[in-house]
């Protein structure tokens, strides 16, 4: 079996490893793969094709909703860093892919697994000068200087948290410690950025951090994974927090457990949005008492049908950060209207189409020059 054949049989569920990315699967020069290459869209709205692959899917871990869990039978697949590197390198040179994405199962312990994934990465950028994008894993249990290593060769390093306390991954992944393996890796993470200098780090910056939780597994609430969301922002200045819905896989402790709806991953999202963009606090966010979001209504649409029905914001004097308090209106939206807005006053809905505003969603919520716009009952 050549290493392009072992790299299909990592491909068992494209969800679990995504970390994110908004991902559909990909195809290989045209023609449909089962090759773990998916198209993602990065966190500033360009597409990738990333190879997504594990230097090992098998597992020392008993994960409950994961399918490469110890004990569950199916063949694993490992690989050498130089099989790994040389292999990527012919599919990036045939033009495949445009990027790496390199995680493992835990085998061997962390630091193991992880000085493979280091190793993997060394031979890309110094013996194949690979110029291109790679979002490598932390393991559980890495110590701090394989984190600093793995900094120095990584656009986007990342670390599961899976569950958003210590309770919920005990449910989800009884094997894995909250705070001592996974969430102090992270905080390493940020204290290398504060306190080195990233002269020797790739591009001469350091790589930004993320994690990801699975969602709809354990019982866990919104608020639960929202709170976390909003602390890892703050003490790890996390670029991005990833909710992945759980789907049950078969021959695992949780494959009777129903699959989550899309929707609450979705809602999730744009209250992550709210918080690390949008100048939102948490106790502004619509929880219900159980907890939860609202499935079926945005959470910014929801606080402003609250808040500003009755006091619309006055888009010709409001500041930045009311107006992102206002639906149809994003960050570049609100940097758009203060600089119109010094050329000549806003009073026409139509004004503000061509300045990144959605200006039906926004209409119930704003005062132009003082008035309300008109039609606004039938832009609600």
């Amino acid at each position: 079996m050549d290493v392009l054949e072992q790299l299909s049989l990592t491909n068992i569920n494209a969800s679990l490893e995504a970390g994110s990315l908004r991902e559909k699967p990909a195809c290989y020069r045209g023609r449909p793969t089962d090759l773990p290459i998916t198209e993602a869209v990065m966190p500033n709205g360009q597409t990738i094709i990333l190879l997504k692959t594990m230097v090992t899917s098998a597992c020392e871990r008993n994960c409950y909703y994961c399918p490469f869990r110890a004990g569950r039978d199916f063949k694993r697949t490992t690989f050498t860093p130089d099989d790994l590197a040389l292999t990527y390198m012919k599919l990036y040179h045939a033009r495949a892919v445009e990027g790496l994405f390199l995680s493992s199962g835990l085998i061997g312990g962390g630091v193991k697994i992880q000085d493979k994934i280091i190793a993997t990465a060394e031979l890309l950028r110094r013996r194949y000068a690979y110029q291109g994008y790679i979002h490598a894993k932390i393991m559980p249990g890495a110590e701090k200087d394989q984190i600093l290593r793995l900094m120095e060769l990584a656009d986007r390093v990342s670390l599961n948290l899976e569950a958003p306390n210590t309770k919920r991954l005990k449910d989800l992944a009884p094997k894995k410690i909250f705070m001592d393996e996974l969430v102090q890796r992270l905080l390493w993470v940020d204290e290398i950025r504060k306190n080195r200098s990233p002269f020797k780090a790739w591009r001469g910056r350091w790589p930004s951090s993320a994690t990801q939780f699975v969602v709809g597994a354990v019982g866990e609430t919104d608020h639960e994974l929202i709170a976390t969301s909003e602390k890892m922002f703050q003490m790890a200045n996390l670029r991005r927090v990833y909710y992945s819905r759980f789907t049950p896989q078969q021959d695992t402790p949780l494959e009777n457990h129903s699959a989550e709806n899309p929707w609450r991953q979705h809602r999730l999202y744009q209250s992550s949005f709210l918080l690390r963009d949008y100048g939102f606090q948490m106790e502004e966010l619509p929880f219900d008492p159980s907890g939860n979001l609202p499935i079926h209504t945005d959470p910014k649409l929801a606080w402003a049908q609250a808040a500003l029905s009755h006091q619309p914001i006055e888009l010709n004097k409001a500041g930045r950060k009311e107006l992102l308090r206002v639906p149809g209106i994003g960050p570049k939206g609100a940097d758009s209207i203060i600089t119109a807005r010094r050329q000549c006053a806003l009073t026409q809905l139509n004004q503000l189409k061509s300045l990144h505003v959605n200006a039906k969603r926004a209409a119930p919520f704003i005062l132009l020059n003082g008035k309300r716009p008109e039609f606004q009952l039938g832009l609600i």
